[in-house]
């Protein structure tokens, strides 16, 4: 089975000179396509440089402007589902995500056909450097989006995660209402809706290495109002 890894960037060149190289030789059979909105720190070119180096592996669209983190997700889907791809993964370009995790992912897709990579799981909490008022925070919204939703995995705002292509062309991406990290939610809201199975692995999450974190209180909050717009979908 062959899977594409999809990475949204902006930023992020110190990160992504790493991090391809490690996913790139995890298996052949697993490829990377690098989503860049206008990196003003050089990452496209960078994104680029990998492209050649890994000819026909890596894959990069280079985006005119900061168009946005859910924008850049439905756009690597489009091109995923235009490829010869059984699996497709979203991954962060920071590392919180490790690629080690990235096997065992790709592996219970097998049995499930949307696998999330939680932080949440067997009642523990596996996060590595991050404040406690953050933590708090990512928790209850967890919770909030779980209850409201009735998602049934523990870490419904994981950007962590792996899809069977069958979803992707069903669930109707298009479609799609959300712009910011509530997109992580709504994903898996719709899958869950269509009758798909959705399952989970355990991850350590890592704050990112190095480069500055898009998150923030306001994004957080953003998704706790989407979900009420999710219960009424059609």
């Amino acid at each position: 089975m062959k899977s594409l890894v999809i990475i949204p960037t902006y930023n992020e060149k110190e990160n992504i000179e790493k991090l391809i190289p490690q996913i790139i030789n995890l298996d052949e059979k697993i490829n990377v396509l690098i989503v860049d909105d206008d990196s003003p720190d050089g990452t496209g070119d960078i994104a680029d440089k990998l492209k050649e180096e890994f000819f026909n592996r890596v894959f990069v669209i280079r985006r005119k402007g900061k168009l946005g983190f859910a924008s850049a997700y439905i756009e690597g889907f489009h091109l995923a589902l235009s490829m010869d791809v059984d699996y497709i993964i979203s991954m962060d370009a920071d590392f919180s995500h490790n690629p080690r995790f990235l096997p065992e992912l790709i592996s219970k897709l097998k049995n499930y056909d949307v696998v999330v990579g939680s932080r949440y799981m067997y009642g523990t909490v596996s996060v590595v450097n991050w404040p406690i008022k953050r933590l708090i925070l990512s928790r209850l919204a967890n919770l909030y989006a779980k209850i409201v939703t009735g998602l049934k995995v523990n870490d419904c705002t994981s950007g962590f995660a792996g899809y069977r292509r069958e979803v992707l062309e069903k669930i109707g991406i298009e479609n799609i209402l959300s712009d910011g990290y509530s997109f992580l939610i709504e994903m898996k809201y719709r899958a869950q809706r269509k009758g798909y199975k959705l399952g989970e692995v355990p991850i350590i999450f890592e704050e990112r290495r190095l480069g500055q974190s898009k998150m923030s209180k306001k994004i957080i909050f953003e998704a706790l109002f989407r979900v009420w717009q999710l219960k009424v979908l059609p």
